[in-house]
């Protein structure tokens, strides 16, 4: 099985940004892994050493490359399970960047959040693959995660993004879409143009992620899904059932049965 500790940043600043990343190796698994991940609100980068890497509309499939080669895919919107499927094991990096997060790094999102669907990470910045590459390359893992978070803060950008932060606040907060358009004295077309534009998808989308994860979040600490469905804004347990089969293709019992969600990767082998 894929061995992926996942690491919080150590620096205070990208702590703001970044989620958290993790390292895959490519010895030590067996080959033809195959994992389901489900619905998240990140944007993801993962990037590949060697590797020859397939973008599916709802997989991944992902084989060792005899050249020298990165490859950075990027993922920003999925609505459901992605199937990432490793021939055999391969290095990879994957950065977990928190909703708003890569906007602070990158200045060409609105291109790739256009694309509406898994694609090739091309940052502005031409050292990307050249800087990864000698990532991979450090032996040591202390000094592999001080060059990569180094890496990234050498591309901080300073942006005032507290408009978009208040109205996120406002979306994870469960105010009607409606009503947010008018406290921030814009129409609803606008408000979904403008999210879609800084995050990659609408707020309605955002929204039914933002509970999902919650309830995942907070099952342990809960009895029952009428219980869960309460705590974490679903009208009733209906709703969180058919929002959970539409997001993981699979009940909520069966979900929470198979899938380790005490793991910062929620992730479900097969």
């Amino acid at each position: 099985m894929l061995e992926s500790h996942f690491y919080i940043p150590k620096n205070d600043r990208l702590k703001q940004y970044i989620e958290g990343y993790y390292f895959l190796s490519d010895h030590g698994t067996e080959a033809d892994q195959e994992y389901m991940t489900f619905p998240n609100n990140y944007c993801i980068v993962s990037v590949n050493l060697n590797a020859k890497v397939q973008l599916g509309r709802n997989a991944i499939y992902i084989e060792p490359c005899p050249t020298q080669h990165i490859y950075a895919s990027f993922v920003y919107r999925y609505v459901n399970p992605i199937t990432v499927h490793y021939v055999k094991p391969c290095k990879e990096i994957t950065i977990y960047f928190r909703p708003l997060g890569i906007n602070y790094f990158v200045d060409n999102l609105e291109t790739m959040f256009s694309q509406k669907k898994m694609t090739e990470f091309i940052p502005q910045f031409s050292d990307f693959k050249a800087e990864m590459n000698k990532i991979f390359h450090i032996d040591k893992r202390t000094l592999q995660i001080d060059a990569l978070e180094n890496y990234w803060l050498s591309k901080l950008i300073v942006k005032d993004l507290a408009f978009m932060k208040s109205i996120l606040l406002d979306i994870e907060s469960n105010m009607k879409i409606e009503d947010i358009a008018k406290k921030h004295h814009i129409s609803r077309k606008h408000l979904n143009n403008i999210v879609q534009k800084n995050l990659g998808k609408s707020p309605v989308e955002y929204r039914k992620i933002f509970r999902f994860r919650n309830a995942i979040s907070n099952k342990k600490d809960l009895k029952n899904l009428t219980e869960l469905s309460y705590e974490n804004s679903f009208f009733d347990q209906s709703h969180l059932i058919k929002d959970f089969k539409s997001l993981t293709e699979i009940n909520p019992n069966l979900f929470f049965k198979n899938v380790n969600t005490a793991n910062k990767n929620v992730w479900l082998f097969t």
